[in-house]
Order: structure tokens, then C-alpha cells, then sequence
């Protein structure tokens, strides 16, 4: 099955944060779950280089803005490499396939009558490019985002005549139960349609950093129509149509602020142009930061590289995915973030693998036994594999893990209550271990997506070749698996505890 996966395209007015690590490393570890089932994964994310704040940044930097944006555009790429993100494709929207792309959109829709050119005046947030209404703003004409002023902007445009689309989005929704998830955001998108569409700008007169209209060179594409094409430009719209046609559509992962944009603005665009909408949203929550969402306005800025440095890749990726269940707003603290490491994967994990390893040692002559088929365990390796079905499949990341760690917990109970240190090398202890061995096997493989790296070296160490990331679920994760009478080996602490600093 076909399984295409974005991310939100990351502004390049500043360094990568918290908050994208956060969308991009949910995006990646649903892309891994998605390769484990046996799907043909893509997975994109990128970076938007259009537009006023780029302009302003650049300028600010004492460069223009191509120079600018290829100043920026790597160090995303290479934090999510760092961050252990495999993602397939990276689009950037000064690209000439996105250029070509959006040309493409812009013209189907100016062609099925739905642009149409305008003169506009009203209030305009520059951070959030978008106007509002009064309604929409707090006392002082603020943004309710940003907390910034907004500013009066009047120019021609060219319109996009969402208006026309509220029917059309809403029977499309019906038609579609689940596109969004959760639902509590599914029902924020359909009111924000039922409460009435306002037809929106696609183009700017007063800027030149970005890309023209097919029809109008005077005008440049503005914002929705240059950022959203990226999840169909990347996959060969406008250049490559049989590669588009294998791809599309595509499920979105996308914060809660982004959702009007998303949600109503993206497949009304679509349909117009006569493609379909996307297969399925993913709308995710704030990473707060002293119960502000991040942003260099507040100065709450948290760098992912940084953390990184004091619990290894792996345990902030853990954390990040473990911590909030997806949909909902989350708290970042580094006590938090030390008290998960040190719980689930030094206490938990980690001390699993040691005690087995250090059994299997002594009592087995380092050689792991093959699990019974009748093990008290088997029930809940089985429980623990449903779960990660379910979960996986509703974006919930952090129930995914909840599962594979009742399996843990139910693994070193089951340890606890045989005591195996205390018995005879022998059938009985071989029993003991190769159930506990097995259990090792099925968590490797149930947590790969969100710490592969640990994944694969506890795969290694209780003998097993290849990698996790060649199983193919459910099947791979049934019990039974392990073969026995393959060495088993200790190592150093997967997670040695950490102090706060």
C-alpha cells in the first residue's frame, strides 16, 4: 500500500526548535511504523523560502534573500538527520519543481474560474501572513499568535474564491468520516466551514521575492498557494505526472494553528484545480514552554541539538513521542525530560536488557534459549502488538509506546517472580529466559519507529541478525520468533541514569 507522509515546511526566518523536532520526529516514527507494515513509504518534509518575513530576515542579515534562505534550508536538513529522521524527499520552495508546480495549480484554478483578480484593504498580520477581521483580533488590534500588532495593507490582488467551496468542503467531509484526527480537530475544521468562507489572496503586488503568476508576472504567489503546493509539488505535479499519480494523495501531520489553512483553505484549492483533496490530516498539539507555545517573539526558544547532547538522540525521541498523547497541548521541561529518561528507559528498558544479558550469561553459558510456546508472557506480547496496530493507525504515538512498555513492565515482573539468578542452569531456567528473550525480540521490533537506533542494538545483543527495520508486522511481532542457541552478549548501559545539571 501506498503511504505518503509531510510534515509542515519549516519558515527559514530562524534555526530549527523544539516545536518542529517535535512534528518532524511524530512524522518519522508513523513513516517507520508504516515501513514495518510493508507500505511504500514517502516521506517529506522541507522548508518555506517565500515571502515578507524572509524578505525582512534577510535584510536584517545584511543579505538578499536567496543568499539568506540557502543559509538556513541546511540546518534543517541537517538536524533531522541528526535527529534520526529518515525522511525520503526535502522540498524547498525556491526549487524550479515547486516553481514549475505551482505555476501548474495556480493556473487550473485561474482556469476553472475561481481566481479572480480584487482590490483589498484590511489588517494583516505579517507573522502569520494573514488577514483578519476585528472579531479575529485581541484588544490593540493584536494577533492572537503572535501578540504583534497587525499592520493596514491595501493593494490589488488576485482572489482565491473560497466562498464558493462551503458546500462542496462540507458534503466532501461527510463523505470522508476520519480525514482528521482526532476528531475534537475535525470538528474545529468544520466549524470554521460552516461558520462561512471569506475569499482569500493568492498574490502581492508589493513583493517580489517569490513566484510569479503564470498569467500576471506583476504579481507573485502569495503564501498558501506557494507553501501548501509543496506536498504536491514534491512528488512530480507540474514535472513528473505518473510519479504524482503513484503518490498522491497524501496524509498531513500539521499543528492545531495551521488548520484553517490546511483543513479548509488546501482542499478547496485542490478541488478546484481538479485533483483530489488530501487523504487524511494528523493535527498535533503546541510543545510548550512555560506554558507558552515556542517562538522568538517570546524568547522561549528551546534548540533540539542541545538536549540531545545530555540524553542521546534516542532519549529525546522517546520523550517527545512518549510524553503527550498526539492532538493535545504538551509541557516541556528538562525535569521531565530526565524524569521519562531515567524511568522508562534506564529503569525499564535498559535494566530488562541487562538482567537478561547477565542471566543468559551465567546460567545459559551466554547462549539464548528459545522461548515455550505456552508462555504467561505470550498474552501479553499479543495485547502489546494490538495496541501498536491501533494506535499507530490513529497517530497516537504515545499509546504505541504505553503498549510496547506494558510489555516491558510485564517482562521484568515475569523475571521478579521466577527469580532466575536464583535457579540452576536447566530446563526450568531455560524457559524463564527464552520467554524473557522473545519478549526482547517483540519490543525491539514494536519500538523501532521511535528509537531505532536502541531498536537495533538490543536486536543485536540477544543475537539476532539484520535489523528490526526488516520485520514486517503483525506477523514479525507473533510469538515464537526467537530462534535460540544464538550468543548473547551484555554491552555497556543502554541508558545510563542522569542527574539534572
Amino acid at each position: 500500500m501506498n503511504f505518503y507522509l509531510t510534515t509542515p515546511i519549516y519558515y527559514v526566518t530562524a534555526r530549527p526548535h523544539l516545536g518542529h523536532a517535535y512534528s518532524t520526529i511524530v512524522a518519522d516514527a508513523v513513516s517507520r511504523w508504516h515501513r514495518l507494515l510493508g507500505d511504500e513509504v514517502h516521506f517529506l518534509t522541507g522548508t518555506d523560502e517565500h515571502g515578507q518575513k524572509v524578505v525582512d530576515a534577510a535584510s536584517a542579515a545584511g543579505l538578499d534573500p536567496q543568499a539568506f534562505v540557502d543559509s538556513i534550508a541546511p540546518l534543517y536538513a541537517q538536524t533531522w538527520q541528526r535527529l534520526g529522521v529518515a525522511n525520503d524527499d526535502f522540498i524547498r520552495t525556491t526549487e524550479a519543481r515547486h516553481r514549475a508546480g505551482v505555476g501548474e495549480l495556480l493556473q487550473a484554478c485561474y482556469d476553472a474560474g475561481d481566481i479572480e483578480l480584487d482590490l483589498y484593504s484590511g489588517k494583516y498580520c505579517v507573522a502569520c501572513e494573514e488577514y483578519y477581521t476585528d472579531d479575529e483580533l485581541d484588544p490593540g488590534d493584536r494577533c492572537r499568535i503572535h501578540k504583534l500588532p497587525v499592520e493596514i495593507y491595501e493593494e490589488e490582488n488576485y482572489f482565491f474564491r473560497l466562498s464558493r467551496y462551503q458546500d462542496r468542503l462540507l458534503q466532501w467531509y461527510a463523505d470522508h468520516p476520519g480525514a482528521i484526527r482526532p476528531e475534537f480537530r475535525a470538528n474545529e475544521a468544520l466549524g470554521l466551514i460552516r461558520g462561512g468562507l471569506r475569499d482569500f489572496s493568492v498574490s502581492r503586488t508589493s513583493l517580489t521575492w517569490g513566484i510569479p503568476l503564470p498569467w500576471d508576472t506583476r504579481h507573485v504567489a502569495y503564501v498558501w498557494f506557494d507553501a501548501l503546493a509543496n506536498y504536491i509539488t514534491a512528488v512530480g505535479y507540474g514535472t513528473d505526472r505518473s510519479q504524482f499519480e503513484r503518490r498522491w494523495p497524501g496524509h498531513h501531520l500539521i499543528g492545531k494553528d495551521i488548520i484553517r489553512h490546511h483543513c479548509v483553505y488546501w482542499p478547496a484549492m485542490l478541488l478546484s484545480a481538479g485533483l483530489e483533496p488530501p487523504a487524511g490530516w494528523a493535527v498535533g498539539g503546541w510543545l510548550l514552554v512555560g506554558g507558552e507555545k515556542m517562538s522568538k517573539t517570546t524568547g522561549n526558544v528551546v534548540d533540539p541539538l542541545d538536549l540531545v547532547d545530555d540524553v542521546g538522540v534516542d532519549g529525546f525521541r522517546y520523550y517527545l513521542l512518549a510524553d503527550t498523547p498526539y492532538g493535545q497541548d504538551g509541557d516541556f521541561s528538562v525535569e521531565g525530560l530526565i524524569g521519562r529518561y531515567n524511568s522508562d528507559l534506564a529503569n525499564n528498558l535498559g535494566n530488562l536488557v541487562s538482567r537478561v544479558a547477565t542471566v543468559v550469561g551465567k546460567g545459559c553459558a551466554g547462549v539464548g534459549p528459545a522461548p515455550s510456546s505456552d508462555s504467561a508472557l505470550s498474552s501479553a506480547a499479543a495485547e502489546a502488538v494490538r495496541a501498536n496496530l491501533a494506535a499507530w493507525g490513529e497517530f497516537q504515538p504515545s499509546r504505541a509506546l504505553d503498549a510496547t512498555w506494558s510489555l516491558i513492565r510485564a517482562t521484568n515482573a515475569h523475571l521478579e517472580a521466577n527469580e532466575p539468578w536464583k535457579l540452576p542452569p536447566g530446563q526450568q531456567l531455560d524457559r524463564v529466559m527464552g520467554d524473557a528473550l522473545e519478549a526482547l525480540r517483540i519490543v525491539a521490533v514494536l519500538c523501532w519507529p521511535a528509537v531505532p537506533s536502541t531498536a537495533e542494538e538490543v536486536w543485536r545483543r540477544i543475537g539476532l541478525g539484520g535489523s528490526p527495520a526488516d520485520q514486517r508486522v503483525p506477523a514479525a511481532a507473533e510469538w515464537g520468533g526467537y530462534p535460540g542457541g544464538t550468543v548473547v552478549t551484555k554491552g555497556a548501559p543502554l541508558f545510563p541514569r542522569k542527574q539534572l545539571a
